[in-house]
């Protein structure tokens, strides 16, 4: 490393000494005040002081990034995480991808080892789990056992890896969720890595990854793709981010929660714009907020489109790190280096490139939906905001009966919520007033508790609560992230019938960060965001149609109409009960055995080898193709020039990778699944598309499958499209197919937002395998857009006022030009009377990293072309 700016010193903290890499040191060789640098911006200016090598980071990328502190400026540099996060649905298909690595270089004659993490790997088994039982105290034990059985193939291939792998850890299924394992164990805040103290720092194949900047941990979400990249030893290629500045003051009133807080964040921040941006949250407010409330708020960061949501270290974040169960010797390094690198939280104003503010004390109860997160909604308007599609009925018999505005899952589950012990125990509150008061929650109401950690149930099971959950119906069903991700699990039969039926359209309420359409049920088009002791007024209720702050909710035993304000909590009531519940010691007991696993895991037998002994008959785990046509030689002069593509498919705005992506139940009529009952696969056995993403067969046929997806190619809903030369309308994977065979290249076109959601790998991959070459939008989320070119797919964008209403379907698509970082490319649009277009279109690719992945095709084949084969 060069060091040259002499930045290397030493820390001395009770009589142990650590070397690091001073800013103060750099700040006075550069002679430029970095005191008001954000304080995310100081862990990237480390983090280039540690690894200036002259090539990769060189004294003109640290220059430029100090100088962020007067103007911001947009600058390529190059970052280096301290580690991966992993969940199961996107990690599984990342190990397949490193075993298929080792594969090819062995089938080559190189040495398969030197695939091989360069930096410490984490895969939490915790999207895998399906609420199948419920409401009763045996549905947890059913349900793991029945996600044992569904996934003992995978489960067997994560052990091989685990084995085979260097610096790859498993924790096993039944344990919790990636980001609150991290959030209460993994993270460290700041890293001892040989007696050289820096930030703890991470990239995530989970978008929700942000939730640790709760914990002051700089991390993100990025895909499966630009993960194994990270893991194999490549920089992450960034341009410097603008940092906005999230001012927080007051506190919050007396009713409200860190749920509405965080919906409420998300609506400002979705307003204001802030996708590919940092936000640094500051001001007094803080002072008001645990690390767990901050933690509540980071991990919505992909909801109100920042790259992350960041908080800076104090004493909150000391606490913290003490209750869960930290060394002593960790916490002494955390505080006394923060404190030395300006990355203790100060009262001053730093310099962010915008600011906000939010005086806590106006948030007000809410919930968001139904279809997005930042459609924030008022309880005193919800009732206005229902979709036009459901009923009218104001009958005072409403809540006797299934109907239209009927809630029929009421989920407290997934990572944002359920780490939060203020939300779980104001839940289970209000599940003990309730039952004082002899009131249950609807029969046709499917309620679950999913918890993000096994802390979680010690500190319910400890104070009592659980017991009054339990009779509510919100049993323990597992530990992950089940109905959030859309393992809702099936409903009653009766209910199912009956929303068919009758063509019901009902509501599911849960304490999520996801809401999209087709996510959560297939039966369900209505979905809300609410804090865990909403989700449990809703289960009494059993209906949306209702104005919580003044309608009845239910009536009692005596029958007397129930309202919110006779159930729901003080906030000293809960106050108190978390602190004598939640306790330094339940952290410690619940992770002193976290890889170990249950003994369903530990009866997984695999066997360590150099490389994996691919089963061409299994359903689950395939080599994927990718590297069948590897260019081991890029061109140089990065022409690119598609020929004569077709239009696969025409979207509107807003469409999702839970459109694009494989997600949920594998459907029998669809192309997945009558390749899997080809195979002799029965339908109630084909588990879910995000259990099968090491098998490309399988996920190719899913992608753009989504039963809500709609191609404006079409009049028809669903994964389906029109092939031009014959005008049949067929799936999307089979015209895919066609032109495969008649050798003609695809494109996608697409309007605003395109790939907001989940930092899913298979979107990118699936588009790839589908023959599509590039994908032309109005506007790109961040991860999606990575993602594309991280498969050597393109990514462009109209201008010029150009939208996708220039294009009818049936064109004859050729682009052209040299890529270079964010130029612009020449589109030839041919029409059916032979009349000819020329437009230019913006080149998404931001750097010239970026370049030269897309130029290999893929992030993949370049590292294997660059790195291992030569």
């Amino acid at each position: 490393m060069s060091n040259s700016l002499n930045s290397k010193t030493t820390l001395n903290i009770s009589g142990k000494s650590y070397s690091y890499f001073s800013l103060n040191a750099a700040s006075k060789f550069l002679g430029i005040d970095l005191t008001k640098l954000p304080c995310s911006l100081k862990v990237l200016l480390e983090n280039l002081l540690r690894n200036e090598d002259g090539v990769n980071v060189k004294l003109d990328d640290i220059k430029t990034l100090a100088n962020c502190v007067k103007k911001h400026v947009d600058y390529e540099i190059s970052y280096k995480p301290a580690r991966v996060l992993m969940q199961d649905f996107t990690g599984i298909p990342a190990i397949v991808d490193l075993a298929s690595m080792r594969s090819y270089v062995k089938k080559n004659g190189g040495d398969p080892s030197k695939i091989n993490p360069s930096v410490p790997v984490d895969l939490v088994i915790d999207h895998s789990v399906q609420v199948d039982s419920y409401g009763n105290t045996s549905a947890f034990g059913e349900n793991i056992k029945l996600e044992i059985k569904r996934n003992l193939e995978r489960y067997q291939f994560l052990k091989w890896g685990e084995l085979s792998f260097k610096n790859f850890r498993v924790v096993p299924p039944g344990t919790g969720i990636c980001h609150q394992v991290n959030l209460e164990y993994l993270a460290q805040v700041v890293c001892n890595e040989s007696g050289v103290a820096y930030p703890d720092t991470l990239v995530g194949t989970d978008s929700h990854t942000t939730m640790v900047n709760g914990l002051s941990v700089l991390g993100w979400g990025v895909g499966g793709i630009e993960a194994e990249s990270v893991m194999l030893g490549q920089a992450i290629s960034m341009v410097i981010p603008e940092v906005i500045g999230f001012k927080l003051i007051g506190k919050l009133p007396e009713g409200t929660t860190a749920t509405d807080l965080v919906l409420t964040i998300t609506n400002i921040l979705r307003v204001k714009g802030v996708v590919g941006k940092f936000v640094e949250f500051y001001g007094d407010g803080l002072d008001c907020l645990t690390l767990a409330d901050r933690a509540t708020i980071a991990n919505m960061a992909p909801e109100y489109g920042a790259t992350c949501g960041f908080f800076p270290i104090d004493q909150e974040t000391l606490n913290y790190l003490s209750l869960t169960g930290r060394p002593e010797e960790l916490i002494r390094l955390v505080e006394a280096y923060a404190k030395e690198q300006g990355l203790w939280r100060s009262s001053e104003e730093l310099a962010f490139f915008n600011t906000l503010e939010l005086d806590l004390s106006s948030v007000e109860p809410v919930i968001a939906g139904p279809k997005r997160p930042q459609d924030k909604i008022s309880l005193s308007q919800v009732v206005k905001s229902l979709p036009t599609s459901f009923s009218v009925n104001e009958s005072k018999e409403k809540n006797d009966k299934l109907q239209d505005e009927s809630v029929v899952i009421a989920a407290i589950t997934s990572c944002t919520n359920t780490s939060n012990p203020s939300l779980m125990i104001a839940a289970g509150l209000i599940a003990r007033n309730a039952t004082k008061l002899g009131i249950k929650s609807k029969p046709w109401v499917k309620t679950s508790l999913a918890p993000g950690s096994q802390v979680v149930t010690e500190y319910l099971e400890k104070s009592g609560l659980q017991k009054d959950l339990n009779t509510l119906g919100f049993n323990l069903v597992g530990y992950g992230c089940t109905t959030c991700i859309g393992n809702t699990g099936p409903l009653n039969k009766d209910i199912e019938d009956d929303i068919k039926s009758k063509n019901l359209t009902v509501a599911a309420v849960l304490s999520g960060n996801r809401n999209f359409e087709g996510r959560i049920h297939p039966l369900v088009k209505a979905n809300y965001l609410a804090s865990p002791p909403l989700v449990v007024v809703y289960a009494l209720a059993g209906t949306v149609r209702i104005d919580l702050t003044k309608d009845s909710i239910c009536k009692d035993k005596n029958g007397n109409n129930i309202y919110l304000k006779d159930i729901w909590p003080t906030n000293n009531e809960i106050e108190d009960y978390v602190k004598s519940t939640v306790t330094r010691e339940i952290f410690i007991q619940k992770y002193k055995d976290v890889f170990s696993g249950n003994e369903h895991w530990q009866k997984i037998k695999c066997e360590k080898s150099e490389t994996y002994n691919w089963d061409t008959k299994s359903t689950y785990i395939q080599n994927p193709p990718y590297f069948n046509d590897l260019l081991t030689k890029n061109n140089e002069d990065n022409i690119i020039n598609i020929k004569n593509a077709r239009v696969l498919a025409i979207f509107g705005d807003g469409i999702t990778t839970d459109h694009i992506s494989p997600a949920g139940n594998i459907a029998s009529n669809s192309p997945a699944g009558i390749y899997l009952k080809n195979l002799g696969i029965e339908s109630q056995d084909f588990n879910s598309y995000g259990s099968r993403r090491g098998n490309h067969n399988v996920m190719i046929r899913g992608t753009f499958a989504n039963i809500r997806i709609k191609n404006e190619m079409i009049s028809n809903e669903g994964g389906y499209t029109k092939h031009i030369p014959s005008q049949e309308t067929m799936s999307i994977f089979d015209a895919a197919i066609r032109y495969k065979e008649e050798s003609v290249l695809l494109v996608v076109i697409a309007g605003k937002e395109y790939g907001t959601g989940s930092s899913r790998d298979w979107a990118a991959k699936g588009t790839l395998l589908l023959g599509i070459k590039a994908v032309i939008a109005e506007s790109f989320e961040r991860i999606h857009r990575s993602n594309l070119i991280g498969m050597g797919v393109l990514p462009l964008i109209f201008q010029s006022g150009v939208t996708r209403k220039i294009f009818n379907s049936s064109e004859i698509i050729s682009i052209k030009g040299k890529i270079v970082p964010n130029g612009n490319l020449e589109c030839i649009i041919k029409r059916k009377d032979n009349v000819s277009q020329s437009i230019q279109l913006k080149c998404c690719v931001q750097t010239t990293t970026e370049v030269k992945y897309l130029m290999s095709g893929g992030v993949l084949s370049y590292i294997l072309a660059q790195s291992i084969l030569t």
